[in-house]
């Protein structure tokens, strides 16, 4: 019988797994090596850390809790897990079974990209999802926003702080009021409504947008509204509480309403889908997981 297992090797769960095995409880991370930021080249905002590759901080990191034997790491996926009575069933890839008194979700969302042509050959080296993580690369530097849907103006609103050179493309998409289009002009943004037919540049390096009806403009970068979804169904299948916009619903200290199911990390987006604030996230979900066990022994 374990008395934690966490799901999910990122930064949230990593941080979750530390502060439970130095509180001297047997857990087990899974981790099934599939990061949402696997593209990604450098993180940044992280004190100590900025600049690092996201997988030599994931190294470090199981290197570091590693030295405590009470927990085990395991690459494996978790297909399923079921409730029985007080306690819950793990299954894994490889056919195994676990027990565990309590279970946290870190599983981390994915992104769901506009289909455009080109898109992928650009994303992670000169086009980003969070400005705060790679503002500073493009700053003052002519920038794209391509943004389909409805935080298209708040998403240019934040770009805006790090380049005033900003074109909105909305490809094919008439996303905004008339009050967010006369903010715009006021601050000399140009919006392009066209539909996107190619992005084109060389080695990761963006240079140029082209549309279907033949126009083109120049740029060197820029920001991407993506899709957020779930990355795994298991909260699902818990039967976890969803909220409006597709996070997993917790209390401040991670609790769902499944009793003994925790969340933490990107997967509650429950705060901005960066480094620090998952770690964070997983360390406060594991005094929570603690001070649960404890009280209970009482």
């Amino acid at each position: 019988m374990l008395d934690c297992v966490v799901v999910g090797g990122g930064p949230s769960g990593l941080n979750a797994s530390l502060v439970l095995a130095r509180a001297k409880r047997n857990i087990i991370l899974f981790d099934e090596d599939k990061p949402r930021n696997a593209i990604t080249h450098e993180s940044h905002g992280f004190l100590t850390r900025d600049g690092i590759k996201p997988s030599e901080f994931k190294k470090v990191a199981k290197d570091q809790i590693r030295k405590y034997p009470n927990l085990s790491i395991q690459n494996q996926r978790v297909t399923n897990i079921q409730k029985e009575n007080q306690f819950f069933q793990i299954h894994t890839g490889d056919g195994k079974a676990y027990r565990s008194k309590k279970v946290i979700l870190s599983t981390g969302l994915k992104d769901v990209m506009p289909q455009i042509e080109g898109l992928h050959d650009f994303y992670g080296t000169s086009l980003f999802i969070c400005p705060f993580c790679d503002g500073w690369e493009l700053k003052d530097r002519p920038i794209v926003i391509i943004s389909e849907d409805e935080r298209t103006f708040h998403l240019t609103k934040m770009v805006f702080n790090w380049s005033k050179d900003l074109v909105v493309c909305t490809n094919g998409k008439k996303i905004l009021t008339s009050e967010q289009r006369e903010s715009f002009e006021k601050n000399d943004i140009q919006v392009i409504e066209d539909e996107i037919s190619v992005l084109q540049g060389d080695k990761g390096q963006l240079a140029s947008i082209q549309f279907t009806n033949g126009k083109e403009i120049r740029r060197d970068g820029g920001f991407i509204s993506s899709k957020l979804e779930q990355a795994s169904p298991l909260a699902q299948l818990l039967g976890c509480t969803i909220t409006k916009n597709s996070g997993i619903e917790t209390d401040a200290f991670g609790r769902t309403n499944i009793e003994g199911v925790y969340a933490s990390g990107d997967c509650t987006l429950s705060t901005p889908p960066q480094l620090i604030n998952a770690a964070s996230e997983g360390s406060k979900v594991a005094s929570g997981v603690i001070s649960d066990l404890i009280n209970e022994e009482f």
